[in-house]
């Protein structure tokens, strides 16, 4: 019987340094690089997830990993401050405003990618 007792998420980057200065340093999380040159990369919360180097990354074009905050106005200018550039969209279902967020059609929700074009959110919580 399938019991699992804990997961976590992982995606690649091609440049595990540098995503070990993002998420440590500019996110401010808590990372540590394994033995196996994986990053082990506590969130908030509790879980966790792990980045792995892979030299033919490409970036998923999808969101790999959501940050719930209890202000999304001020999380997105405390990033942007310290030099994180978001996203725009400008499609129906998936439209921004002047200050990167959509609002109004599901969360309210900015993106923004890493070092490796991987797509990361803040998501207000509700």
């Amino acid at each position: 019987m399938f019991k699992p007792t804990s997961a976590f998420s992982g995606f690649s980057v091609n440049d595990i340094e540098k995503a070990r200065q993002f998420y440590g340093t500019t996110l401010g999380l808590e990372v540590k690089l394994n033995e196996m040159g994986v990053l082990d990369i506590k969130l908030p919360g509790g879980s966790s997830a792990i980045i792995y180097p892979k030299p033919n990354h490409e970036p998923a074009t999808f969101t790999v990993l959501n940050f719930l905050v209890s202000n999304i106005e001020d999380a997105v200018k405390d990033l942007k401050e310290k030099g994180i550039q978001f996203e725009s969209y400008d499609h129906p279902q998936l439209k921004t405003d002047d200050d990167n967020i959509m609002r109004g059609n599901g969360p309210t929700i900015a993106w923004f990618t890493d070092p490796a074009g991987n797509i990361l959110s803040v998501i207000q919580e509700s």
